[in-house]
């Protein structure tokens, strides 16, 4: 199986980048779309030229780091999946790939398909977070959430910070990411000392570090976690709540 792949290089996050052209001859249908950037790798370093540089870590779809641009689509052409899970089968008859880094004023390259993403550190750290008391741990039923609120509260906590929805928006928006953060740690008791604050703090990074959202509903066709669209609502609700309650919340 042959595939022509043209991949984005770039030298530093100051450098002037260009696509590249080159060709692997042994792909298979079975290869994931890393695999293929290993085999092309593989090729580059027989023939003495730099290897391509990209992130991975679990290769299970679980971590995030692999994020790419596919055909001008976050990830690749299966909904829902991360980069690391897409594979050549799901290509049908397309044999040329454009493969470039994840599209974000808020994403800088650091070189070739790497980018960064500390972007998104900075909003968990704004107010990602709970406050609990320290000493002796309590008791596993001693705080009581209902089923279907664990569950839900379980459904927005799944996202994997891949930053592939700020890829998708047109205007780089991060609100999926953000509003599942809020409504995650809205739903369980733990969270809800700070939720007022939290809100406020996340709610002004995300307008410091990405843009509006578009409310086109691009994000959660590429978010590999199927983050609903609630949770930009989420995001929205959370914060006029704090407005209404106002500081000491």
């Amino acid at each position: 199986m042959r595939v022509e792949l043209e991949i984005w290089r770039q030298d530093s996050p100051t450098a002037r980048g260009a696509f590249e052209t080159h060709i692997v001859d042994d792909a298979t249908p079975e290869m994931s779309l890393l695999e293929l950037l290993d085999r092309l790798n593989d090729q580059l370093c027989e023939q003495g030229l730099e290897p391509i540089q990209f992130e991975s870590d679990c290769r299970e779809g679980v971590c995030g780091a692999c994020g790419v641009t596919v055909n001008d689509r976050p990830h690749g052409p299966v909904p829902n999946t991360p980069s690391c899970r897409q594979h050549l089968r799901a290509f049908g008859g397309i044999r040329r790939l454009r493969i470039e880094p994840l599209r974000s004023g808020a994403f800088p390259v650091v070189r070739d398909l790497v980018v960064d993403r500390s972007a998104l550190d900075r909003v968990i750290r704004a107010g990602g977070h709970v406050d609990v008391a320290a000493g002796t741990a309590p008791d596993a039923d001693e705080v009581r959430i209902p089923h279907d609120q664990a569950e839900l509260a379980l459904d927005f906590a799944a996202c994997i910070g891949c930053g592939a929805c700020v890829a998708a928006c047109p205007n780089g928006a991060a609100h999926l990411f953000a509003g599942a953060k809020l409504a995650h740690l809205a739903l369980i008791p733990q969270g809800t000392a700070e939720r007022g604050r939290r809100a406020r703090r996340i709610g002004e990074a995300v307008e410091a570090e990405f843009g509006p959202c578009s409310s086109y509903g691009e994000c959660v066709e590429v978010c590999p976690a199927g983050i609903p669209l609630t949770a930009v609502a989420a995001l929205h609700r959370e914060r006029l709540r704090a407005g209404l309650r106002g500081k000491n919340d």
